[in-house]
């Protein structure tokens, strides 16, 4: 990997320029994906929140389920926040109509947790690896209510419940770090990437 690392957000519904601000702000290149040829390029993808079925439908119609699941399991890193949690996760409780995952963190998440839009939260949450609780906001957000063998269990709140995880090059989180401004999560996700392309 010559010069900054390419991270892609995919760019279909959601917070996409926050995460590419983020991205940004840690010295990455980060782009934009819709394209299922973009892919190939990366050295890792950022799944924002948003509206987790409309993202997969919208995945769908443009040709990405597949060739999101093959790089994924050909060793893409990737972060997932909310939703971007949600359509990693390889378990959903309540699914949105027609709703699928892409895979790849063997969890089982349930969608809508902690509520309606309303009752949305700020949170400093303490995440393995982090010297210090990172400020992330909780809107709509899932929960994690069980994890795989050989999954990593990264942050939980004080009530124990579970809302980050991670598997090999695979991360999710329940909660948006890029609402808040905090980019130490995008940082670590950065320092981690070892210039590994997507399989084509």
């Amino acid at each position: 990997m010559a010069g900054r690392p390419r991270v892609g957000v995919l760019a279909l519904q959601g917070g996409v320029r926050e995460h590419l601000d983020m991205l940004r702000a840690v010295d990455a290149e980060g782009v934009p994906v819709r394209r299922a040829e973009e892919i190939a390029e990366l050295d890792g993808l950022v799944i924002p929140g948003g509206e987790s079925g409309v993202i997969f439908r919208l995945a769908d119609t443009f040709g990405l389920v597949a060739p999101l699941r093959h790089a994924i399991g050909a060793g893409l890193p990737v972060l997932g926040t909310c939703a971007g949690l949600i359509l990693l996760a390889d378990r959903i409780e309540n699914p949105a109509p027609g709703q699928g995952s892409l895979g790849g963190l063997d969890v089982t998440v349930r969608r809508n947790a902690f509520g309606s839009q309303l009752e949305s939260f700020d949170a400093a949450v303490s995440v393995l690896g982090l010297d210090a609780p990172v400020d992330v906001a909780f809107i709509r957000a899932p929960e994690i209510v069980s994890v795989g063998a050989g999954v990593e269990v990264i942050a939980t709140l004080p009530d124990g419940r579970i809302v980050g995880a991670r598997s090999g090059r695979v991360t999710g989180v329940s909660f948006h770090p890029e609402v808040t401004g905090d980019a130490r999560l995008h940082a670590a996700f950065v320092a981690g990437l070892t210039g590994r392309r997507a399989a084509a």
